[in-house]
This record gives C-alpha cells, sequence and structure tokens, in this order.
C-alpha cells in the first residue's frame, strides 16, 4: 500500500500544497466530498439523476466524454467542426428524450454507439446528396434541351399562325381541316359543300403561300411538324 496523503502549507500562508504517492490527478485531491461521491456514484444512479432533470449529472457526463466522443466522431467525418455538431446534437437529443431514456450498456458504450449511428447517418445523408447533385448534372442538358425545343417550338407555332392569318377565308379554313383537324379531302368537302378538286386547288394555294411566308423557318418546320407542308 502507499504511504497516506500528507498535505502541508506551502511557501503562501493560507495555501495548500500536497506530498503523496501514486497519485492519478491532482484534481481528486482537491476536490470536495460532494464531488467525490457524485465521480463515485453508479452509472444506475447517474442515468437515474438524469431522467429526473438533474442539470450537475448530466454536465458530470459531458465534461467527462465529451472531447474523446468528439475525437470518435472525426474518425468517421474528417471534419472537426461536423464532429463537434455531432456529439452536441447526441447530447441534446439525450437531454430532450431523458425521461424516456432506456440504456441496456454501460453509459459509456452508449454514448459511443449513439455517436457512431449520428455520423453513419451523416455519411450517408452526404452521399444521397452527392448522388443526387451527379443527377442534377447529369440531367441538366437534357434538361436544357427540353426547354430549349420547347422555345422553339412555341416560336414556330406563332409563325405558322401568322402565316395562317394571310391566307383567304375559305383556304385557311380548308388548310385547318386538313392539317390540324386531319380531315380527309371528301369529308373537307362534305362538310364545307364543296367539291374535293376544290379542296385540292385550296389546299395547293394554301401551301403556296405559307411555304412562302416561312420560307426563312421551312427547313425546321418540316422537321418538327412533319406533313404540315407536303
Amino acid at each position: 500500500m502507499g504511504q497516506p496523503h500528507r498535505f502541508f502549507y506551502g511557501p503562501d500562508r493560507g495555501k495548500c500544497g500536497l506530498r503523496c504517492h501514486n497519485l492519478r490527478s491532482l484534481k481528486s485531491v482537491f476536490c470536495t466530498e460532494t464531488e467525490k461521491k457524485a465521480v463515485l456514484a453508479s452509472e444506475t444512479n447517474l442515468l437515474e439523476a438524469i431522467r429526473e432533470g438533474d442539470e450537475t449529472a448530466f454536465e458530470m457526463i459531458f465534461k467527462e466524454y465529451y472531447q474523446s466522443l468528439c475525437r470518435y466522431a472525426n474518425s468517421f467525418l474528417s471534419d472537426r467542426e461536423e464532429a463537434e455538431e455531432v456529439v452536441q446534437a447526441s447530447f441534446i437529443g439525450i437531454w430532450e428524450k431523458r425521461n424516456a431514456l432506456q440504456i441496456n450498456t454501460s453509459f459509456k458504450a452508449y454514448l459511443y454507439q449513439a455517436i457512431r449511428n449520428r455520423c453513419l447517418n451523416v455519411i450517408k445523408h452526404e452521399k444521397v446528396k452527392q448522388q443526387h447533385a451527379q443527377h442534377q448534372l447529369v440531367m441538366m442538358p437534357n434538361h436544357d434541351e427540353a426547354t430549349a425545343d420547347t422555345v422553339l417550338s412555341n416560336e414556330l407555332e406563332k409563325k405558322i399562325y401568322l402565316a395562317m392569318q394571310t391566307l383567304p377565308e375559305q383556304c385557311r379554313l380548308v388548310f385547318k381541316l386538313s392539317r390540324f383537324e386531319e380531315l380527309k379531302y371528301q369529308e373537307i368537302a362534305d362538310q364545307l359543300n364543296i367539291s374535293v378538286k376544290t379542296v385540292e386547288n385550296q389546299i395547293g394555294k394554301a401551301l403556296k403561300i405559307m411555304r412562302e411566308q416561312l420560307r426563312e423557318y421551312l427547313p425546321i418546320i418540316l422537321l418538327v411538324f412533319k406533313g404540315l407542308l407536303d
């Protein structure tokens, strides 16, 4: 057994010095009896105290494990600030759910497991974010292309509409029934009470005027609106 602790007064009056062998830390010597009892309290008592809202017990656990848990979290995340956020969030979660806290292992094991799980969730979430970002990058050109096609189509529709307004009334009506309602020549003739030959003549006239009006856009229109001006 080691020699008993021997206290002595140092050079400054009123200050306490200490000689002892095999001391683990000076802190344990200077702590009060109440603090000694708290340190020596079982984890069961600590857990019960935390459940009852004992801030001192909670602060004791926090101070005891905070730094080591931060290092542990950082070993997963390689980001000190994020590691600290994970540890702080874990302790906040424990405090907020203290009434329903159930620990079947040691408090230390519980804390380390909680930190591990939260770190893995952070990593998983980060992977999902990265995958989503990559997906967006892959899809973005297609999205831009689709948007450009829509704009072009809308612009061409306006040009076609304006060109149709230059057609004579009957010519325009025959053209619309043929190209937009997709009626056959005989059906148009029956509906308008005109001959099929008249329908053919009106379509030919419409195509000549439309092609002239849209000559600058003709190659694109022939691709985008197939059959419109054929």
